[in-house]
Formats: structure tokens, C-alpha cells, sequence
């Protein structure tokens, strides 16, 4: 049996019931779309957390304080990490939620204190201004420097820097706004106001550190200062369960291992929608053998062989899944594109 007059054939019959033959490969169309459009946007996903975590350096470690509320871990204790061996940078972190006021503009928003260290060890930059300096720290100076998206809430699109914004009823100057940096892990910085850590623990209330971020010499070094962080936090918290030491590799790791099982677990459900099209292809040919047996008799009689029909038939099927693939394929890469 030659298959270009089969395949011809084949296209006949489809063009014949159009609407049927849609809907037999819609399943098709909508599980290949699906395959592409889920594993790209878990794939897509990795790569921006990835990204993100890479944005802080191979040499950064963070150590995370578990119940600030109730731990005495000040200032004057991160000082002490400063010294430790083969520490570059260290910026200790107080964050809590403040009111913010300019004018009759209202809002409820993250608030971090911090040093100027803050700054080269996060790779933040400022699109206005300038960013904490350690005469603002020393002096407990009312200065601020305001996310991108805390600008425009607060400000309305204009500029800010010199001008004066009230926390909790207090005025302080706008000394920087900061370009937007987006989101990563479900928190932005876009939306977080920054003020030294000295006038954050008036602002706040409180004096304890949630974490500290420590930038080593080198990469090569991060093993050896996350063993030293580690005994020097154990001398003040005397429970290794009050705090954690992480460094930006463990960070990724956890994270590529979330992402991959969550690209595995939406590749397979998509693959399921997929399975489902193949079986409707398989259930609309049978029925397709069903309602065409004079055809099939008529082409026995001239000297059809069973060969020649089940060919005739599988064709079909390949044409109607081919077709499908290729709209599904289509279709999956316009829904990554929107």
C-alpha cells in the first residue's frame, strides 16, 4: 500500500467531519500546550530565583535569629562577628512595620534598619540620593531611603529625596530612593523603607536583631567563616536551635530542589492531560471503524487486505495527533510569550 495516496485519504476523511476531528484533538492540544506552558514557567521560575540568590554573591552567608522577640542578640554582639576570621562585612538587620505619612498619603509598610554595609553586601542599587552611611548610624540621624514602590505610594511619582516623610508620627528626611529590584521568594524590597539601625531601635521599639548578613573575603572562605560564625553565635546563644547560619549555595540548593519537584509535579499533571487526549484519539477511531464497516466491505471486495485498512485507519490517527501536536505546541509557546 503506498502512503502518500493513504495520507491523502486520510485528509480527506478529517476535512469531511471538521468539527469532529477537532474535538478528537483538542485533548492532544491542550496537553502539549500544557507540557510547554507549565514546565517553562516552573524552568522560567528556577532561573529567576537563581538569579536572585547569585545577586548577592557566592561569599555571602545570612545568619537568621529564630525568636527575636525573646533573644538578647544587640548591635554591640554583631560587633563581635566583625572579628571573626575571614569576615569582609557584616550587616546586622532590625525589621519590624511602621506607619508612613506624607500629606493625607497613609501606609502600612516594611521597615528594615540596617548599616551602610547594607548596601555593597546586597548589591542594592540607588536610582536618587544615596543610600545609609555610617555617620547616620553613629548619630541616630531620622533618614530614610525608600524602596521604589514605597516612593511612588508615599510621593506619587515625585522626587523625594529632600523631602520629609513621618514614621509613627516622626518627620524624617528622604535621603535615597532605590531602583526597583522586583521580587524573589515572595518579599520585595520595593516596598520596604530603610533607616539606620540605631534610630530603628527608637522607631521600633526594640533593640533585637533578626538576622545579620556577613559578606566573606573570598568564596573560598565561606565554608571556613560559617564554621567560625557558627562557634562564635554559640557563645551567645548557647542553643544552636536559637539561630541558623545559611550561605547563598545552601539557599540555592533548597530552592532548586523545590523548584525541580514542583516542574516535575506540573510536567506530570500536564502529561496526564495529555494521556487523556491520546485515549480520546483511541476511542473516536474505534468509533470512527464502527460507523465506516460499508466502507470497509466495499474496499475488501475490491481487493483491500486487512493490512491495507488497519494502515489506512492508523494513519489517521497519526495525521489527527500530528495536527494536534502542532497546534498544541503553538499554542503553549503564545501562552509563554503572554
Amino acid at each position: 500500500m503506498k502512503l502518500l495516496p493513504s495520507f491523502k485519504l486520510a485528509w480527506r476523511n478529517i476535512q469531511t467531519s471538521k468539527l469532529r476531528s477537532f474535538l478528537t484533538m483538542l485533548g492532544i492540544i491542550i496537553g502539549v500546550a500544557s507540557v510547554i506552558a507549565l514546565v517553562s514557567i516552573g524552568q522560567s521560575s528556577s532561573q529567576s530565583v537563581n538569579a536572585s540568590i547569585n545577586s548577592l554573591g557566592t561569599n555571602v552567608l545570612s545568619v537568621s535569629v529564630l525568636d527575636s522577640d525573646s533573644s538578647d542578640f544587640t548591635a554591640d554582639d554583631v560587633n563581635g562577628l566583625q572579628k571573626v576570621n575571614g569576615v569582609k562585612r557584616v550587616a546586622p538587620v532590625i525589621s519590624g512595620r511602621i506607619t508612613a505619612k506624607n500629606g493625607t498619603t497613609s501606609s502600612t509598610i516594611s521597615v528594615v534598619g540596617t548599616t551602610a554595609s547594607y548596601q555593597k553586601i546586597k548589591n542594592i542599587k540607588v536610582a536618587n540620593g544615596r543610600f545609609l552611611a555610617d555617620i547616620d548610624n553613629e548619630l541616630r540621624l531620622k533618614t530614610v531611603v525608600l524602596g521604589s514602590s514605597a516612593a511612588s505610594t508615599l510621593f506619587s511619582g515625585e522626587n523625594p529625596v529632600g523631602q520629609t516623610v513621618q514614621l509613627n508620627g516622626t518627620s524624617y528626611k528622604v535621603v535615597g530612593v532605590l531602583q526597583s529590584s522586583g521580587s524573589s521568594m515572595g518579599s520585595s524590597g520595593d516596598d520596604t523603607i530603610f533607616v539606620p539601625l540605631r534610630t530603628a531601635e527608637q522607631l521600633t521599639g526594640s533593640n533585637a536583631i533578626s538576622s545579620v548578613y556577613v559578606q566573606a573575603q573570598s568564596a573560598d572562605q565561606v565554608s571556613f567563616v560559617e564554621r567560625q560564625l557558627n562557634y562564635a553565635l554559640l557563645s551567645v546563644f548557647h542553643d544552636t536551635d536559637d539561630y541558623s547560619v545559611s550561605n547563598s549555595q545552601d539557599v540555592m540548593d533548597a530552592m532548586s530542589d523545590v523548584q525541580s519537584t514542583m516542574s516535575l509535579l506540573l510536567g506530570s499533571i500536564a502529561s496526564i492531560s495529555l494521556l487523556v487526549g491520546g485515549i480520546g484519539i483511541m476511542n473516536i477511531m474505534f468509533v470512527s471503524v464502527s460507523e465506516r464497516t460499508k466502507e470497509i466491505g466495499i474496499r475488501k471486495a475490491i481487493g483491500a487486505k486487512r493490512k491495507d485498512i488497519l494502515v489506512q485507519f492508523l494513519i489517521e490517527a497519526v495525521v489527527l495527533s500530528a495536527l494536534g501536536g502542532l497546534i498544541g505546541v503553538g499554542a503553549g509557546f503564545a501562552a509563554i510569550k503572554i
